[in-house]
């Protein structure tokens, strides 16, 4: 079937209150409704075939994940408005006022793979900061997702607000394209938010501007000053603490001139294959036991989402940096120090998005970030890098006031 034309007609702004209101009204129904959508979710369970660990454990919605999309929605409602904030003042010499303020997009359509708690999180920051928002998520989590845009309705007509604020779009794949080459509505902003074929199909297609939540492929560089127990420490945590996240750890360089470079590298590698990961290495890792040696040099490119890593040997910082801007998603790149003069060298000469000194790069994330969620996370550089928060999906508008001034 083709897309239907759903035109929309021009919706006054919302009160921020009202905004609130229907935030707050989500999240309790969200805690009434928990076991139903973790029911919900289990037949969407059923139904995958599990081909994709990391689209499995990103489909799962659990007790834990309905708290966080409960938290997501207070958090949100307890937030400034993002809408109408001054940016900039200016009075002309002839008197005239201008007035710069943030302002809303309009209608934003994600697409999205497998996750139902976008659902909730791309919903919530886009209705609190007055925007529209059209929801396309997978075909593996639609029950899931109907049931969750079905609670957003409720919320919104027990407010008194039109359903159309929060849209699910039912489409294949085909009717997705028709939808993208020719949208029956007005469409300001796409944010695609997935794997790279899907980023690359949006971006295909596309017939306005697309803000992209790109690869992670992120990496962590051992300087030679590094605490190794603290790197130790920082890639298990990385790697292993969930797999499908786009800001887990794929690649790990480690300076020959560590002191106990083979005692460090062995015990790393040990407690990788402990934790059930995949150990492939660079020919100057060949001899360690138990890893698999890299036949392809363009595996460095891949983002993994699996318990899968890649180890390699550089001999100097410059050497690290080249590598990670090399090959990097432009996500998060991490370096293990105590030489903070080498850290801010290192944290300024890497093109990502996010940059670390010891710590774990799966702090990238907007909710760790400190802005109560994200969209997506962006590795473009236009028009927001990283977490895209509520603060960040406004664009602007210029107000100007005079008393007849021509020019």
């Amino acid at each position: 079937m083709q897309p239907k034309n759903n035109q929309l007609q021009i919706m006054n702004p919302l009160s921020i209150e009202k905004r609130n209101l229907v935030l707050r009204t989500m999240a309790k129904l969200v805690e009434q409704e928990r076991n139903e959508i973790i029911l919900t979710n289990q037949e969407d369970l059923a139904d995958y075939d599990g081909s994709d660990l990391a689209m499995e454990e990103r489909l799962k919605v659990d007790d834990k994940k309905v708290d966080e999309m409960i938290l997501s929605l207070n958090q949100l409602a307890s937030q400034e408005d993002p809408v109408g904030v001054e940016r900039f003042h200016f009075t002309h010499d002839n008197g005239i006022k201008v007035i710069n303020k943030t302002a809303a997009f309009g209608t934003i359509l994600i697409i999205y793979e497998s996750r139902p708690d976008v659902t909730i999180e791309a919903g919530g920051i886009a209705f609190k900061s007055g925007n529209k928002i059209l929801l396309k998520g997978g075909k593996e989590s639609l029950k899931s997702n109907l049931k969750i845009v079905n609670l957003w309705h409720k919320a919104l007509e027990e407010n008194g607000v039109s359903k159309d604020w929060v849209e699910y779009l039912n489409y294949n794949r085909t009717e997705t394209q028709a939808f993208l080459e020719k949208p029956t509505q007005k469409v300001d902003l796409i944010v695609p938010r997935g794997g790279e074929k899907l980023i690359e199909f949006v971006k295909a297609h596309a017939t306005c501007p697309v803000i992209v939540s790109g690869r992670g492929n992120n990496f962590v560089y051992v300087h030679e000053k590094a605490d190794t127990d603290l790197a130790l420490k920082v890639i298990l945590n990385a790697k292993t603490a969930k797999i499908s996240a786009c800001n887990a750890l794929d690649k790990v360089l480690i300076d020959s001139k560590l002191p106990n470079f083979e005692g460090f590298t062995a015990m790393l590698i040990e407690a990788l294959i402990e934790a059930k990961v995949e150990v492939i290495v660079d020919q100057s890792l060949a001899n360690f036991e138990n890893t698999k040696t890299l036949q392809n040099e363009d595996i460095w490119y891949e983002e993994f989402l699996d318990y899968k890593i890649v180890i390699g040997t550089i001999d100097s910082q410059e050497h690290a940096i080249d590598m990670i801007n090399k090959y990097c998603g432009g996500h998060s790149a991490a370096i293990i120090t105590r030489d903070n003069n080498v850290a801010q060298q290192f944290m300024e000469s890497i093109d990502a998005a996010a940059v670390y000194q010891n710590a774990s790069t799966r702090f990238t994330d907007g909710g760790q970030f400190g802005l109560g969620g994200e969209l997506a996370i962006s590795t473009d550089k236009l028009h927001q890098r990283g977490p895209i928060g509520l603060q960040h999906l406004v664009t602007n508008k210029w107000y100007v006031y005079g008393e007849g001034q021509i020019r």
